[in-house]
């Protein structure tokens, strides 16, 4: 489905949620501007970079960019065929080497294109725009940039630096956060460039959502004259800062840009919780992107040859345009299989010839073979059965790898860690006898083990417990490496969010969490990352019930250690009043079971997914430097109906288990290079 003219203005006044907003930047404002004048009907390049490609591609499908007119997507930096009766659409970073490139496809005699319409991902520099200017045999034949960035306009800087991953979530692409962050020998200059891209990639977030929030962020664990504050401490505190700075340009620069808050930004890092990326998540999401060696989001689905020869294997994306995975991927494991059983059962229920081909009592397993079957016996039905038997194939996959690799067990030690249940004399016991266990099993359960006992790994104690897990000394320097994100756990102080460190002086047990009042309905379902703690201080600290000292505000006037107030002075904090976006109205995004259409088209689920919800309040952001976790983004959707208020997480990337371990070795290991992550 898509939007023409007319559907555009009806729908104006219904909810858009944050992927939706980007994505029809991307099409309506970028791409059908193009269409202008003699050239409304033509067929046009569409001319990218690296970077710009995969911010379209999280946003939009193909199919998508071919509606609006776009018949061919090209790399800037490849050789491309000469089109001179065709118009170009050019969406890059404003980097020297693309603004040379593209002086090079339209300059001379013989232009590789008709007309050029370029779109920069984020400010010009005057630097650059002088350049375009001296070459005169380009400028006729600019669309937009000749009337705008000429000018010294900003109608068409897009302002659209970031991939949004999610409804409610999105990276600013920077894998190796970690490495020039938190490194072992800290570079200040490699750390600085690196916060300071981060902090316009992020600006560009609220320039396209026509936000502006309040700046909070995590202080510095110590910053009194006897401690010395390292680079690492004040992650959170320079990228506030760059932010406030580029916000501060957004609000003299983008037309209609907010004067006033009209959301919440907190800034966090991933010292804040050491354990959310390894330890054994299982929702259905978490458990297909950890078991399942998927490439993103994409699975590759083997299905039985219909004539009865080799297998087919079938590319699919497991995204929100999928309504059965909208519906079960934040679902424990065990509740998506039931679900996906009972799904199942239902269709056999009412369908005789699906129940005579299938041949099997009721409740027995469906096999991927036997879903072919059914698939042939009711080919008007293929394309449910399709959506559904995927499922079905990759939930089994999924119990059978539990089962295999004994997750279960694992994943209970793990837990019991964390809440205080177990110690080390458990985790000893559990390396003496399973001797089976995988290798990065054992190795997650150590990291954990050493966030929560790190005086346990020093000097040769942590050489015996490695070998008695029989792990190789490269993974030590994983374990090793969790001391560089900072002490999570200090018997001597609170944890993040304010919870005491709980001990039984008898047992020798430490907990890193405190149970939840709510009782959790699937064993292995009680743990919960500490970012879901800082979501509920924002609004803790919207009351003054937190001291400002553990978070401060950029927005604040009053003097503080994060440096001049000359900033904060010219945009004081309005939280008294209810500010509101210039886009519109957030609801909840977060997916009930419900009906859909093809369910294929990018928009056929997110135009519907919010009109059952009420309207929201101000938006929440959090932001945590050095990659989040599929259960941080699920927090999201689950806070954003308990909060009654849009709650969206961005981080530098979205990690599973085995890149962020293979990233926290990068951080002493200079052999390793980040492309040996296999993302």
């Amino acid at each position: 489905m898509s939007y023409s003219d007319s559907d555009s203005s009806s729908q104006a006044a219904d909810y858009k949620n944050f992927r939706q907003i980007t994505r029809e930047r991307l099409l309506y404002e970028m791409l059908r501007s193009a269409k202008t004048g003699s050239s409304k009907s033509t067929w046009k390049v569409l001319i990218m970079d690296k970077l710009t490609v995969k911010i379209m591609s999280y946003a939009c499908k193909m199919a998508d960019i071919t509606q609006e007119g776009v018949s061919l997507v090209e790399d800037i930096f490849r050789r491309r065929q000469p089109l001179p009766s065709m118009d170009a659409i050019y969406f890059i970073q404003p980097t020297k080497e693309n603004v040379i490139m593209f002086l090079s496809d339209m300059s001379g005699k013989s232009p590789l294109y008709k007309k050029a319409f370029v779109f920069f991902s984020s400010p010009v520099s005057k630097e650059l725009v002088g350049h375009i200017k001296k070459d005169s045999s380009v400028l006729p034949r600019i669309g937009a940039l000749r009337e705008v960035y000429i000018a010294e306009k900003s109608h068409f800087l897009m302002n659209l630096e970031f991939f949004a991953i999610d409804s409610q979530g999105f990276i600013t692409d920077h894998e190796r956060a970690l490495e020039d962050l938190f490194g072992d020998e800290e570079t200040s200059r490699k750390g600085d460039a690196c916060l300071n891209v981060m902090a316009s990639r992020i600006a560009t977030v609220f320039a396209s959502l026509r936000e502006f929030p309040t700046v909070r962020y995590r202080a510095a664990k110590s910053l009194d004259a006897s401690t010395m504050t390292t680079m690492r401490d004040l992650i959170p505190t320079k990228l506030a800062a760059g932010i406030w700075n580029c916000l501060a340009k957004h609000k003299q620069s983008i037309e209609n840009f907010p004067q006033t808050e009209t959301c919440e930004l907190l800034i966090l890092d991933r010292s804040i919780d050491q354990i959310a990326p390894i330890i054994h998540e299982w929702t259905y999401d978490a458990m297909c992107h950890d078991l399942l060696n998927m490439d993103g989001n994409k699975y590759v689905h083997v299905i039985p040859s219909k004539s009865g020869g080799q297998p087919e294997k079938k590319d699919v994306l497991l995204e929100e345009h999928d309504p059965i995975w909208l519906e079960l991927r934040h679902a424990h494991i065990a509740d998506a299989s039931e679900r996906l059983h009972d799904k199942m059962t239902n269709f056999l229920s009412k369908n005789k010839a699906a129940q005579l081909q299938h041949g099997k009592r009721e409740g027995s397993e469906f096999s991927t073979r036997d879903l072919q079957k059914m698939v042939q016996a009711l080919p008007q039905y293929s394309e449910q059965i399709d959506k559904l038997s995927l499922h079905v194939e990759i939930a089994r996959k999924i119990n059978n790898l539990i089962r295999e690799q004994g997750l279960r067990e694992l994943g209970q030690l793990e837990q019991d860690l964390v809440f205080g249940d177990a110690g080390m004399k458990d985790v000893i016991k559990y390396l003496s006898t399973q001797e089976e266990a995988s290798r990065e099993g054992k190795l997650r359960l150590l990291m954990i083990l050493a966030t929560i006992y790190p005086e346990k790994f020093e000097g040769e104690k942590g050489q015996n417990l490695m070998k008695l897990a029989k792990l190789p000394s490269d993974d030590m320097s994983a374990v090793n490496n969790m001391r560089l994100l900072g002490s999570a756990v200090d018997a001597k102080k609170n944890t993040p969010g304010g919870f005491t460190l709980k001990f039984d002086l008898h047992k020798k047990k430490r907990a890193v969490r405190k149970e939840r009042q709510e009782e959790a309905a699937w064993q292995l379902s009680r743990f919960y990352p500490m970012v879901e703690v800082h979501f509920e201080l924002i609004e803790k600290l919207g009351k003054g019930e937190l001291p400002k000292e553990d978070y401060p505000c950029m927005n604040d006037p009053s003097p503080s250690f994060h440096g001049s107030t000359s900033l904060s002075s010219s945009a004081s904090s309005n939280q008294g009043q209810a500010a509101q976006s210039m886009r519109s109205r957030r609801t909840p995004t977060w997916a009930k079971p419900r009906g859909s259409d093809d369910g294929y088209s990018s928009d056929s689920v997110l135009r519907h997914a919010s009109s059952d919800f009420r309207k929201m309040g101000q938006r929440i952001f959090v932001f945590i430097v050095g990659g989040a976790t599929r259960s941080e983004l699920k927090v999201c959707h689950k806070l954003t109906t308990k909060l009654k208020r849009e709650v969206i997480l961005g981080s530098t990337s979205l990690d599973d288990p085995p890149q962020f371990i293979t990233k926290l070795k990068l951080l002493s290991a200079n052999e390793l290079s980040i492309d040996d992550l296999q993302i």
